[in-house]
């Protein structure tokens, strides 16, 4: 049984007092890991709180007794604000963000067809969960609100999903960095999955209840759908359809869709300076539909490649899941799937996106958002991330 409280509109703690460690039956406090300790400072720890589905404004005071700098993430390691620092115990550094909270319940009887391996996401759960990382992690108090505000949904597949563990990461977990407090983000990805394998897990059902005029629903599939092989499927038949059943689906409830191009994979070719085509007809088949039926469209696909192509044969590794054995248990080499770097990289891609199609949804950019070019990538020597202490080094679904 979720406790009483749960259906209360806000929720304000004070990090300077004890609080209890989570159960079902306070429904708030110290979660995963162990609760803070003033001997070791700079260990990550988190919070939550039972709250039902939903959009949820949070603020939260950091700062410490000394310096700080913490990175506050959210659910299943969402990037809500990051490298925040503060001086000594009077300064203060204030941060407001939105948190899409869900549960797989869509109605009686009816709910998401999750996999095995989400049973343990953070994602699915009856609780918002809140990460606090970074070199020295120090929060005064938490408040926690229900608001109405625009949601940005998203639909893909690993390239897209709020990947659970380090070292694997995706630019849906990471565009909510550029966002304000104005709108909602709430991704809906997983690995392995199709544009038909995403709504016959009722993915989009789940969507659908709480889609509404002003909202987005964004698009991102073609890695897995390439792999269907029974009679009609490819690109130009059910790939296209089930991309047409997104945009009904969408626009019926006077919600806006976007679409991204799947994004590339680290695949050279002989001259290790150029990338090949591993999509077939796939981003072209997306753009056709996108033409046809007027939807706007990023295209990630090429964005990457110019991407991937900066920064060449062997820094590209930089921006993916490549790993010596002793730093996760077994060597990783993983063409496909993006580490936080990555992440960050294409979620500006992303952005940048959206900027170029002039989408409304711009105006909730944070003031600190600087314009993205993929042919002048970060420098991933002095990209900063706090590591995630949950760690898994088995593939992701899908590739």
């Amino acid at each position: 049984m979720l406790p009483l409280f749960m259906n209360a509109q806000t929720f304000d703690f004070d990090m300077t007092k004890p609080q209890p460690r989570y159960d079902s039956q306070n429904g708030y406090g110290y979660d995963i890991l162990p609760s803070p300790d003033k001997k070791k400072p700079s260990l990550p720890f988190f919070f939550s709180v039972a709250v039902p589905d939903g959009n949820y404004r949070v603020t939260v005071v950091l700062g410490g007794k000394k310096n700080s700098d913490t990175t506050v993430r959210a659910e299943g390691r969402r990037l809500m604000m990051d490298n925040i620092t503060t001086k000594n115990a009077k300064d203060t550094q204030e941060v407001t963000f939105v948190v899409n909270k869900r549960s797989p319940y869509i109605e009686e009887g009816k709910n998401v067809k999750i996999k095995d391996r989400e049973k343990d996401y953070f994602v699915w759960d009856e609780k918002l969960t809140l990460e606090f990382n970074g070199a020295l992690p120090a929060v005064k108090s938490i408040h926690i609100e229900k608001v109405d505000v625009p949601t940005i949904y998203l639909c893909g597949n690993s390239t897209v999903v709020d990947q659970n563990y380090e070292p694997w990461a995706s630019w849906g977990q990471m565009i909510t960095r550029w966002f304000g407090p104005e709108v909602a983000i709430s991704n809906h990805a997983e690995s392995g999955l199709t544009a038909r394998s995403f709504i016959a897990s009722q993915r989009l059902n789940k969507i659908l209840t709480s889609l509404k005029h002003g909202d987005y629903v964004f698009v991102e599939f073609g890695h897995n759908d390439e792999k269907e092989k029974a009679p009609g499927d490819g690109a130009w038949y059910h790939y296209q359809y089930q991309l047409k059943i997104f945009i009904d689906q969408v626009r019926g409830k006077g919600a806006e869709i976007v679409f991204c191009t799947p994004t590339q994979r680290r695949a050279f070719n002989d001259d290790h300076q150029t990338l090949r085509n591993t999509h077939g007809d796939f981003p072209a088949a997306m753009k056709m539909v996108a033409e046809k039926e007027n939807v706007p469209l990023i295209d990630l696909n090429q964005m990457t490649k110019v991407f991937f192509e900066t920064l060449g044969f062997e820094d590209s590794k930089r921006a993916l899941v490549h790993y010596p054995k002793e730093m996760y248990g077994r060597e990783l080499a993983d063409n496909t799937h993006f580490n936080p770097y990555g992440a960050y990289e294409v979620a500006k891609c992303v952005v940048m996106g959206m900027k170029q199609l002039q989408l409304p949804i711009i105006k909730y950019l944070r003031p600190d958002w600087q314009d993205f070019n993929p042919a002048q990538p970060d420098d991933w020597r002095t990209f900063q991330w706090a590591p995630s202490p949950i760690v898994e080094n088995v593939k992701p679904d899908g590739n």
